[in-house]
């Protein structure tokens, strides 16, 4: 049993997650207010980890998810596919007017010492009113699955989408998956159910089922309502601060194996130190330190979390999968939009070590 965990060796699918897709405009460099027009990114917390995994990994993956039957769910459907993502999806009919919706964010990529600006429109979004019922998990689940993904933000979204975590999780288990959840804590939008309070309980009863747990010390300290060193909203390079709190983790949620984050020193929005540190069943685990010039910071944790699942599911050493998690999320930021564009070659490479040379 490598890490502590117990990876089914194939299935169907290699890894399905379960959350929102979303649909992001960005302007470049141009603030909103100033902007004449927007690429469209697809994205999802959930979806990216997938994505990345199917795209530059090569593995079987998919999105369990709410699809709203208009023109931008089309758009949003046929992204998905492109990046060889199999969707499960809850339909929704969109009445013309009001929805359902698939919610939009708005982020500009900011440049230099102006740091980029992200809002929201999730207003009567479809994927906040999916409950438990919505999929048949079992179907989803025929010929197997090797591993299952959700998160934070799509936990915070109504009263009702934590309960269709569990329900996934606990399918999942059934059919034998190592289960990952990504913390993503967001306090406007837990502010919106029930606050502070009401996260800690949800995420309480969601932690309960996971393997693999992702999130720095400040989402372990506001998630999961831990006690930890005083947390701010810049991160840190040095790895005292997350090592400190795992003790405390584990003593809650005994069964959690790992727990891993990225760490970031923002020097300008361009312009970043990157690091990544795990803990892997007792043992700590730290990626190099490396200089990135930015060119979309959008997905870089999502691109961290792929590239070291992807490590775990093949069996590398402890060392080689936190150093593919952090060569991915690394190359993931040198390209526009929240998903990669990066290769399995690309990453290997970097992750050993390889330089920016120009290759022939």
């Amino acid at each position: 049993m490598k890490y502590g965990l117990a990876v089914p060796p194939s299935g169907a699918l290699d890894f399905v997650s379960l959350g929102a897709l979303v649909h992001r405009l960005d302007p470049g460099v141009i603030p909103f207010r100033k902007a004449t027009e927007c690429s469209i990114h697809v994205s999802g917390g959930e979806y990216n980890v997938a994505a990345n995994l199917s795209d530059c990994f090569r593995m079987r993956t998919g999105i369990v998810s709410a699809m709203v039957n208009c023109p931008i769910g089309d758009l949003i459907a046929g992204r998905v596919r492109a990046m060889g993502v199999q969707g499960f999806y809850k339909r929704f009919q969109h009445d013309g007017v009001h929805g359902p919706n698939m919610a939009a964010v708005y982020s500009d990529r900011g440049h230099g010492v102006r740091a980029p600006v992200v809002f929201y429109n999730r207003c009567n979004e479809a994927a906040a009113q999916l409950k438990p019922g919505d999929f048949d998990w079992k179907a989803i689940f025929t010929g197997g699955i090797r591993w299952f993904h959700s998160g934070g933000i799509f936990a915070a979204l109504s009263s009702t989408t934590p309960e269709v975590i569990l329900e996934g999780m606990q399918a999942a288990k059934t059919a034998g998956a190592v289960v990952s959840f990504d913390l993503n804590y967001r306090t406007k939008l837990w502010n919106l159910v029930g606050g502070h309070e009401r996260a800690v309980s949800v995420l309480d009863r969601i932690i309960k089922r996971v393997d693999v747990l992702v999130g720095n010390e400040e989402d372990l300290q506001l998630g999961l309502g831990i006690p930890g060193p005083e947390v701010s909203g810049k991160s840190k390079l040095h790895t005292g601060a997350f090592v400190s709190m795992i003790d405390n983790v584990v003593r809650k949620h005994p069964q959690v194996k790992i727990v891993a984050t990225t760490l970031r020193e923002v020097h300008s929005t361009n312009r970043h130190s990157w690091s990544a540190v795990a803990w892997i069943n007792g043992n700590t685990v730290e990626a190099p330190v490396c200089e990135l010039d930015v060119l979309d910071r959008v997905g870089g944790g999502d691109g961290f979390a792929a590239g070291f699942f992807y490590g775990l599911l093949q069996g590398e050493s402890e060392q080689e999968a936190v150093n593919l998690g952090w060569a991915h999320g690394a190359l993931l930021t040198t390209f526009p939009g929240d998903t990669t564009m990066a290769t399995e070659e690309q990453v290997r490479a970097f992750a050993k070590g390889g330089s920016a040379r120009i290759q022939r």
